[in-house]
């Protein structure tokens, strides 16, 4: 039997729409090689993953055309229940995959369901466990889990069935950098080890660019491009063509590929590659650079403190201790990412923030007033939060009353109430959405009407937890630009995010956490020039940083968080020998 997976002309139409999300789409998925598909939020991705095995049409139904084989088989002429056994799927939601109330209850889900014997059952449980980084996890309460554990956990729970096949919607979203490389080399270890035919839907492109044997970009519903990832990643036009998030160091090579230094197939898709390629071009010369080039501007900031915690420790019912004496000061004006592996104690903290949670010991504080004596309407005027699952914060039939239901109770007039709408819906691109379900619309809409939804409370403080999380490259700068001009127009933001690359961007200050305790606190520049404290938080810089700090032999000292610039230095530095 082949562990190939073939698309041959498909097209297909959810139930009761005549659009189609496929059109005629044809693609080739080699046994025991990886192969991940790219495009934009909506463009078909999931629904070509849910036609693997069987879902789609057996249990969505809807229209489908064309053919569909994996691994010999006719996904339209078998039950998903046989097709489970040769492919595992794990959906892009880890929460509507966590079935058991404990870690290896729902591991065991799958296996127990196809009568494997007990024995095998744990020995596969110990074994998936290990792969996603969950030794010694096998009691603990679902209920318990981070994000980013819960979908380790899916992905373990797929594990255990041992399938030839395994197709991935998005399966790093959730997970900090380390857990990133982690789950990316499982991947490669069950391709070399056991052959592994392997699909993933991603919008992260570091990982990829160097893991993938192929390449599929799918915009609205066809193949708009398809090869070796190396050459789709080198090409910047190409790149922003097709709404792909760029890699930093291919960033810094066009720019220098533009300006005429290096050819398109020199540009570099490693820090290493970034580097010796620099080291070239100087040929002995010094970076030419003043302090104030690597900077980052600071809105000023008016050492008014918005928000104060002291000595904070919260224990869960468990009597597992997840902040210890956590003790810090958010300033008016500043924009704050609180960063750390996944586990460390940040959404823990940031749901004390509005009283979500309820410290164990000692207080939280919001302009000066402890917050445990005021009451939750109260506080949403000066904390908004918004949870890193925009599902769990919907629950309204319409966005229009998702976005009134706040202010409803602030006794506001309608005239006020309606004025608010209009504008935030304006302000969030969302008005033509306005008396639509949330849950008919994308993830990308969902998230920002969770933030919309906060934003009409005019806030003085914001609070996001992974703003970001899957969202294509579109969606991101959508987001970030939202929340780039509120901090310009005098909102405190706070942020919790596993991506470096927005933390370098757009962040003045930033926390590390480890094991629900702050280790470091300071400007961007100053954290990620903490080497030591990173790696010992488990906390991957990125790209621009590592090269600058690879750099420094050749004349730079201090950290540069913007590839651009970071290129600008080198060219300036050349000289007209470059």
């Amino acid at each position: 039997m082949s562990d190939n997976i073939v698309f041959n002309s498909v097209s297909y139409s959810y139930p009761g729409d005549s659009k189609n999300v496929l059109s005629n789409i044809s693609f080739q998925v080699d046994e025991g090689k990886f192969t991940v598909i790219m495009g934009r939020t909506g463009a078909g991705k999931t629904t070509a993953l849910m036609c693997m095995n069987g879902i789609i049409p057996q249990v969505m139904e809807g229209k489908l055309t064309g053919s569909i084989i994996v691994a010999d088989m006719d996904v339209a002429k078998y039950r998903v229940q046989t097709m489970t056994k040769h492919i595992g799927l794990v959906m892009q939601d880890s929460d509507t995959q966590v079935f058991g109330k404990t870690v290896e209850e729902d591991v065991a889900f799958g296996p127990r369901n196809y009568m494997i014997p007990r024995e095998e059952i744990f020995k596969r449980i110990d074994e998936a466990l290990e792969r996603v980084r969950l030794v010694g996890y096998n009691k603990r309460g679902t209920s318990q889990l981070s994000g980013g554990e819960k979908q380790r956990l899916a992905i373990a729970g797929v594990l255990a069935m041992k399938p030839s096949i395994l197709v991935l919607d998005e399966p790093t979203s959730e997970l900090d950098p380390i857990g990133r490389e982690e789950i990316y080399q499982t991947i490669t270890d069950l391709k070399s080890e056991k052959n592994t035919t392997i699909v993933a839907v991603e919008h992260s492109s570091q990982e990829i660019s160097q893991k993938a044997d192929q390449l599929i970009i799918i915009n609205d519903g066809t193949v708009a491009w398809s090869g070796k990832p190396s050459d789709f990643f080198k090409d910047l036009d190409l790149v922003e063509k097709n709404s792909i998030k760029p890699l930093p160091v291919s960033i810094f090579g066009w720019e220098l590929y533009q300006n005429g230094l290096i050819t398109k197939d020199e540009v570099p898709l490693t820090v290493t590659d970034a580097l010796e390629l620099t080291k070239k071009l100087l040929n002995g010369k010094k970076i030419k650079y003043s302090a104030s080039d690597s900077m980052k501007t600071n809105l000023e900031v008016l050492s008014q403190p918005v928000l104060s915690i002291d000595n904070l420790t919260y224990q869960y019912e468990s009597g597992k201790i997840a902040l210890k004496k956590v003790s810090l000061q958010v300033e008016k004006g500043d924009f704050v990412a609180i960063i750390g592996q996944n586990g460390a104690g940040k959404t823990t903290l940031a749901k004390h923030f509005n009283g979500i949670l309820t410290p164990t010991s000692g207080t939280v504080s919001v302009c000066g007033e402890n917050i445990g004596k005021k009451d939750s309407s109260e506080l949403t005027q000066y904390i908004g939060y918004v949870f890193q699952n925009p599902d769990h914060q919907i629950f309204s039939t319409s966005v229009y009353n998702e976005l009134a239901y706040g202010l409803q109770n602030l006794n506001l007039s309608e005239e006020e109430i309606s004025k608010r709408i209009d504008e935030v819906l304006k302000l969030t691109n969302l008005s033509q959405y306005r008396d639509e379900h949330p849950f008919s619309l994308g993830k990308g809409q969902r998230q920002m009407i969770a933030v919309a939804s906060i934003l009409v409370m005019r806030p003085s403080v914001l609070v996001v937890d992974e703003p970001t999380t899957g969202l294509d490259w579109l969606g991101v700068n959508r987001m970030m630009d939202l929340i780039c001009e509120l901090h310009k127009n005098g909102t405190t933001i706070v942020m919790i995010t596993h991506d470096m690359d927005i933390v370098a961007r757009y962040a003045t200050r930033v926390i590390v956490m480890q094991k629900g305790g702050i280790v470091l606190d300071g400007t961007t520049q100053q954290v990620f020039s903490n080497s030591e404290v990173l790696e010992e938080a488990f906390v991957t810089p990125p790209q621009c940083v590592k090269l600058s700090k690879k750099l420094k032999p050749f004349g730079l000292e201090q950290v540069v968080l913007d590839m651009k610039q970071l290129a600008g230095m080198v060219i300036n530095s050349c000289g007209e020998d470059c």
